[in-house]
Formats: C-alpha cells, sequence, structure tokens
C-alpha cells in the first residue's frame, strides 16, 4: 500500500528543483523519498539545522569588550583553562578517537 503526500510549494521553487535533481539523475518525488528514507536512517533532519545567529561581540562596546578579555585572562592565570592539546587528548582516551 502506499501513501501520498501533497507538498505546496512556489512554482519558482519547484521548477529549480525539478532542474536540480533532474541533473543528479533522479526527479523531485525520488529526492523526497530519498530525504524522507534518510531522516528515518538518522533519527532526525539528515542534515545540520540551525538558527543564524548574530556575533555576540558585535554590538559591545569597547570597554565591555576589554572587560570580557580580562575576565578571560584571569581565568586563564587561574588555571580555569586548559591547552586544545590536553583536551584532544583527554577525547581521544575517553571517547577511542
Amino acid at each position: 500500500m502506499s501513501a501520498t503526500i501533497q507538498v505546496r510549494v512556489d512554482d519558482e521553487l519547484k521548477q529549480k528543483s525539478d532542474i536540480l535533481f533532474k541533473e543528479l539523475g533522479t526527479d523531485t518525488t525520488s529526492a523526497i523519498r530519498m530525504f524522507l528514507t534518510q531522516a528515518i536512517a538518522a533519527n532526525g533532519f539528515p542534515f545540520e539545522i540551525k538558527r543564524v545567529t548574530s556575533n555576540p561581540y558585535e554590538s559591545l562596546s569597547e570597554e565591555e569588550l576589554l572587560l570580557r578579555l580580562e575576565r578571560s585572562r584571569t581565568s586563564s592565570q587561574k588555571e580555569m583553562s586548559r591547552l586544545a592539546d590536553q583536551v584532544i587528548s583527554d577525547m581521544r582516551s575517553k571517547y577511542g578517537l
């Protein structure tokens, strides 16, 4: 038994996707079927979904930026940070990477 899924998209999106998938040797219906199959295999979206966020330092004043840098230096001096090599080594040991 087969089910039907109907999706409304604007004409331009449909035309562009038809052209793209034809160039890739398939059609839009098969591409949608592939997407659904991969979503099931990945137990989620088969690609990364993320929100685009702005640079957190973009709106900082010079004074705020200097304050954050000073906090970072203080943390480093108190040995509240680790070298990247140490972190990577620990990850390799712990997770067998």
